[in-house]
């Protein structure tokens, strides 16, 4: 079947996974600012007060250094409003694209899943192994938690879990897939399921744990992580649902266009 004649496009679907993209950067930009800003706030309060009192001088008076030598390269009213949108939507429309597209490559290839629920299952492992498994080994901390030598090495370790959990989501799709014809739905998922917990979890064990909160308070860092959490299921709710009404529109449109062919030839 020809581009020309057919709905179901890698384009379509990346155009489609670019919009669901979009709405879902904004919703978790709404939900960042509402759940996740006010602890943000709290913890960069609470850590110049630390500063304040370990002594750290407010202003500098170095004739040399100049007025805004201590000024912030970008305001903080400028980080919570703008900066996050732009992030947050920048995150957003990239995922909604690389979802949309591994999407467009697993319709058809999933048995007798239809286009929509493909999609909501690609969209849904996404969550699993780019967002949720990753966030339990290593829960967000507030802005001024851990010293700013090891940044580095954290964000590294952080990416090296998603880069595991990742792979071993694809690969307990490819092992699922390839047991679906002859062992049956219910114990390709199974298996599959069971090949990723057991990868994650190997990997969880040999790698370092997360850093210490050290002396935040409790139910500072627990609104800090809710927020953070808060966000991640609306980025991720949106791009799920999403997609996959957009992809279940794009095959019911297939469908419709199919029929009329079949009608058409048939006179």
């Amino acid at each position: 079947m020809s581009p020309a004649t057919t709905r179901m496009t890698p384009r379509a679907f990346l155009v489609s996974g670019l919009l669901v993209g979009l709405l879902a950067g904004c919703a978790a930009f709404l939900v960042a600012t509402w759940a996740g800003e006010p602890a943000v706030e709290a913890a960069i309060a609470r850590e110049g007060g630390h500063d304040h009192a370990a002594g750290t001088p407010e202003h500098t008076h170095d004739p040399t250094a100049g007025d805004g030598a201590e000024e912030e390269v970008v305001s903080r009213s400028t980080q919570r409003t703008w900066g996050l949108l732009t992030g947050s939507v920048a995150v957003g429309v990239a995922l909604g694209g690389l979802l949309a597209l591994g999407a467009a490559a697993a319709v058809g290839r999933l048995g007798p899943l239809r286009p929509g629920p493909t999609a909501a299952l690609v969209a849904g492992a996404g969550f699993v192994s780019v967002a949720l498994v990753p966030f339990l080994k290593y829960p967000a901390l507030p802005p001024g938690v851990g010293s700013a030598e090891t940044i580095g090495s954290r964000t590294a370790l952080y990416f090296t879990f998603v880069a595991v959990s990742v792979a071993a989501a694809v690969l307990a799709v490819l092992v699922a897939r390839r047991l679906l014809p002859t062992q049956g739905g219910y114990a390709a998922v199974l298996v599959g399921t069971a090949l990723y917990l057991l990868v994650v979890v190997v990997a969880a064990v040999l790698l370092p744990g997360p850093a210490s909160a050290g002396d935040v308070p409790a139910d500072l860092l627990w609104s800090f992580r809710r927020g953070s959490l808060l966000t991640l299921l609306a980025l991720w709710g949106v791009l799920v649902l999403g997609l996959a009404g957009a992809v279940d529109r794009l095959g019911r449109q297939e469908s419709a266009l199919r029929a009329r062919r079949e009608l058409a030839a048939s006179l």
